[in-house]
C-alpha cells in the first residue's frame, strides 16, 4: 500500500516488522503505551519519520533559529534615536585622569580609611576603542601604571564612557587598581573593565 504522496515512499516490510517486534518486546500487560501502533497511527508515523520530507523540515526549522536575520539591527551609536557622537578624549588626557585620581583618593581615604593617593600616572596607553560594536555606547579601554603614596606601581585599568556622567551630561571614567579591587567588583584581576 502507498501513502500519501509527501510522506515518501511506504516503509519496507522488514522494518515495520522489526518495529513492531520492538514495540511488543516492551509491552506488559497493564502499561498505557504511546507508540506508533497503540496510539493508532500504524505505518502512517513510522513513514513520516523515515522520510527526506520530514528531514528537510527538520533541517529548515533548526536552521532559520540561528540565521543571522533573526539577529538584532545593528545600528551605530551615531544614528541610533539618541544619538551619542563618539568623539572620546585620548586615554592620556588630563581631564580624565584627574577624575581617576579624585575618585580613587575618595574611595580609600573615606570607605577603605587606608590613606592610599595616586600620585602620578606612567605608560598610559589605549587597548581599545568601540571594542563592543559600533552600536553600543561609545567606549575607550586604558591601561597606565599609577605611582601611590606607598612608593609602589601599580597596574590601573580604565574606561572612558562617552555621556555616562551623572545625568548623561559628561564623559565618564570607569577604574580598577590590580590588587585594590577588595569586592571584586571587576574580578579577576580588573578583567571586567577592559574590553
Amino acid at each position: 500500500m502507498q501513502g500519501p504522496a509527501s510522506l515518501g515512499p511506504p516503509v519496507a516490510p522488514q522494518a515495520d516488522a522489526a518495529l513492531d517486534a520492538l514495540v511488543r518486546a516492551k509491552h506488559r500487560p497493564g502499561e498505557i503505551h504511546v507508540g506508533c501502533k497503540m496510539a493508532g497511527f500504524g505505518g502512517l508515523a513510522k513513514r513520516f519519520y523515515r522520510s527526506p520530507l520530514a528531514a528537510a523540515m527538520f533541517a529548515v526549522l533548526t536552521t532559520s533559529a540561528f540565521h543571522p536575520a533573526n539577529a538584532r539591527p545593528l545600528v551605530p551609536a551615531e544614528r541610533q534615536y539618541i544619538p551619542s557622537d563618539g568623539l572620546l578624549p585620548p586615554c592620556d588626557d588630563p581631564a580624565a585622569l584627574e577624575r581617576l585620581q579624585s575618585r580613587f583618593h575618595e574611595r580609600e581615604s573615606e570607605f577603605w580609611r587606608t590613606g592610599l593617593e595616586i600620585l602620578g600616572f606612567d605608560q598610559v596607553q589605549e587597548i581599545g576603542f568601540r571594542s563592543n560594536g559600533l552600536d553600543y555606547i561609545p567606549r575607550r579601554y586604558c591601561r597606565a601604571r599609577a605611582y601611590m603614596n606607598d612608593d609602589k606601581w601599580r597596574p590601573v585599568s580604565f574606561t572612558i564612557v562617552k555621556d555616562a556622567g551623572l545625568i548623561g551630561a559628561q564623559d565618564d571614567v570607569d577604574w580598577c587598581v590590580e590588587g585594590l579591587d577588595r569586592m571584586d567588583a571587576y574580578a579577576p584581576g580588573c578583567k571586567m573593565v577592559r574590553p
